[in-house]
């Protein structure tokens, strides 16, 4: 029996599983770690904390499994796009990572527009200058922190830290360097025009792989600190959507997933790039070779409960806030939530938004508010599938994914909103599994990507929309895209007087 293991760095820790030649999850660790906000919408890490969490994690792996890392035929990671690790000329981090819930580069993406220009910044790299993105952030070093920037010498994705700290590699997947703002997304490589535009050397980015391919294997000090064995291949891996797309069998066209993690997203697999200038939606490489996707991201789904959760109910767990929002009908006694306690990606490109809720009474309790939240998140969710519409991707099956799809509520508000069928999986490590997945690809277990997916993925549970509670979505969902407009301002004026 052949084994392999998917590591996800994530914002809230870092998940490794222990997966089997037939797809099933033999053992699995999850590590936690702080988030650091030294400053209003700003969000940073220390790379070492991942590292930690990874050697401490595949302790657990070991002693769970009573296997070692001679059973292990290969090594995928996965992990939160865009953000930047800085390291010198010793290969020491230079400070923390910048994320990608990070709003501070607002200047540096108006400054990268308009040196560009627009659509000169789609035709390169398929996607428009966004706070979360890396290459921002690298120009917001430049201006603010000279000293630093001064001394970089190789700029990594948090998942390709740990690749280097496990091979002595540097290197990264097409699917996790698109979303830096500095590759050319159609031809899956770096982009030359932006790398002269923003004056960044090419010595600073690591080698792109496809992320089924071996990228080096694991080194005597990580061999010592992990109890890998030495040589193990490491795939290239890839960005946590798209390796979670992976996990999810989103690896042909019609079907798409919805991930209800700390961020949103909506996902659609292309055959061909797609590139729409002027569109909020990000068109990146897939994870499996050859393929692209359409994704729309919002920066605040399953966080904005987890935010109501740790601020406003205490003493509750996830599962009695959703009991509570159970007991309330749709809409919550006519409560409406904006999901903008990050600013917002998707389909407003906006980092002074703030979060809202519109219609409080008296009566509102616990049960309402986390019900609104669950609809204003699916609101939310819902713009992005109507750019995906427009852009003309077949709307079909839904697959749920992340935290918030273990509610059969919040899946039941989505079937309903999103006027289609969700469905689970037989595994909810998502981002992790498809990580895990693309090592056998490059072990050798399976062909491709496809295959394996095929191999390893059943549905293990399906929703279907209620037509009665979709023409009523429909009128709320309307009223709730006619907020942005009347409160942008309003928002704004909050957001710049009393700190973003």
């Amino acid at each position: 029996m052949s084994f392999v293991i998917g590591i996800d760095i994530g914002t809230s820790g870092t998940k490794i599983v222990l997966v089997d030649e037939t797809g099933e999850v033999k053992a699995s660790s999850y590590r936690e770690y702080p988030l650091s906000q030294p400053k209003a919408n700003w969000a940073e890490q220390n790379p070492e904390d991942w590292w930690e969490a990874v050697v401490k994690g595949l302790q657990d792996i070991w002693e769970k499994s009573h296997l070692t890392g001679k059973d292990i035929a290969g090594i995928g990671l996965s992990g939160q796009m865009h953000g930047a690790v800085l390291l010198d000329s010793n290969n020491q981090v230079l400070r923390p990572a910048i994320l990608w819930c990070d709003q501070r580069t607002g200047a540096e993406c108006d400054f990268i527009t308009k040196e560009v220009g627009e659509k000169q910044l789609y035709h390169w790299t398929g996607n428009p200058a966004l706070t979360g993105f890396t290459a921002p952030k690298i120009l917001w070093l430049e201006r603010h922190e000279f000293d630093t920037y001064q001394k970089i010498k190789q700029i990594l994705l948090p998942k390709d830290y740990i690749r280097f700290r496990l091979t002595g590699k540097f290197a990264s997947d097409v699917s996790d360097a698109s979303g830096t703002l500095l590759m050319d997304v159609a031809n899956r490589s770096w982009s030359q025009n932006m790398l002269k535009a923003l004056n960044i050397s090419e010595d600073w980015l690591p080698q792109i792989y496809e992320s089924p391919e071996i990228t080096g294997g694991i080194n005597m000090e990580a061999a010592q600190a992990t109890g890998l064995l030495a040589g193990t291949p490491v795939v290239g891996g890839g960005g946590d959507q798209a390796a979670g797309a992976v996990g999810n069998g989103i690896v042909e066209e019609g079907i798409l997933s919805a991930a209800l993690g700390t961020s949103g997203v909506v996902f659609a697999m292309t055959n061909e790039p797609v590139i729409q200038p002027g569109s909020s939606l990000h068109a990146f490489c897939h994870a499996v070779p050859g393929k692209w996707h359409l994704m729309g991201v919002m920066l605040s789904a399953g966080a904005s409960l987890q935010w109501f959760r740790n601020q406003l109910a205490t003493n509750a767990s996830y599962d009695e806030l959703a009991a509570e929002a159970m007991k309330v009908g749709l809409g919550a006694e006519g409560l409406l939530f904006l999901p903008y306690l990050l600013g917002e990606r998707t389909p407003y490109p906006d980092p002074l938004l703030r979060g809202s809720f519109i219609g409080l009474t008296m009566r509102h309790q616990k049960g309402h508010l986390t019900r609104a939240i669950m609809e204003g998140v699916s609101f939310g969710l819902m713009d992005s599938m109507e750019l995906l519409s427009s852009a003309g991707v077949a709307l079909g099956e839904v697959r749920a994914s992340g935290g918030g799809a273990k509610s059969q509520l919040w899946r039941s508000i989505l079937a309903d909103i999103f006027q289609q069928r969700i469905t689970t999986i037989n595994t909810t490590d998502g981002p992790a599994f498809g990580a895990a997945l693309l090592a056998a690809v490059g072990a050798g277990i399976f062909t491709n990507v496809e295959e394996a997916c095929r191999k390893t993925i059943k549905l293990t549970s399906a929703v279907e929309p209620e037509q009665q509670n979709m023409a009523a979505y429909q009128k709320l969902y309307n009223k709730y895209k006619e907020m942005y407009p009347l409160l942008k301002s309003t928002m704004h004026y909050l957001s710049n007087q009393y700190g973003n």
